[in-house]
């Protein structure tokens, strides 16, 4: 009986851990648009080069898409910049996005999740996620946040199923 009750928390505890991950209700992209901070991450490959200054433009285009603008210092103090494009999923919301920064002859054959999971009434911070959560980012118009902020995005991070932790 016990072990029956301990493989049924097992489980709940699993299927708990895979709940859908919930985008805020509404992303505004003009006032999205602009320049972010990345004030943490969980640490991923392909910004491995990255060791400070990491930033994000996203500028509205005419066809609807964003471009995205990615750069940061390498551990040279060399500039690494990164160009790509994101287009709306979720029309509804324009919550849900996928970027690709990869083209071959203006073909972009993958794209990743770019889904926004918390984002301040005055869009001064903001939580990206995907629905993985292998992978996820906390933005700011500056720098830096604030502790009591920063415990927000926690609180946020840990109800989506993050690990706070896992942001460095």
């Amino acid at each position: 009986m016990i072990k029956y009750f301990l493989i049924v928390m097992f489980a709940m505890n699993i299927f708990a851990q895979q709940k859908e991950l919930k985008t805020v209700d509404y992303v505004d992209l003009k006032k999205y648009a602009g320049l972010w901070y990345e004030v943490a991450k969980i640490p991923n490959r392909f910004q491995s080069q990255c060791v400070k200054g990491t930033t994000a433009r996203y500028t509205l285009k005419e066809n609807g898409e964003i471009e995205v603008v990615n750069s940061c210092f390498d551990e040279d103090n060399e500039l690494d910049k990164t160009e790509g494009v994101a287009r709306v999923v979720d029309k509804k919301s324009n919550a849900k996005l996928e970027v690709s920064f990869f083209s071959i002859l203006g073909w972009r054959p993958v794209w990743g999740d770019y889904w926004i999971i918390g984002l301040d009434e005055n869009y001064q911070w903001a939580i990206v996620g995907t629905p993985s959560r292998k992978y996820g980012w906390i933005l700011a118009r500056q720098p830096k946040l604030d502790n009591e902020t920063l415990e927000k995005i926690y609180l946020i991070l840990k109800e989506q199923g993050y690990n706070p932790k896992d942001f460095k």
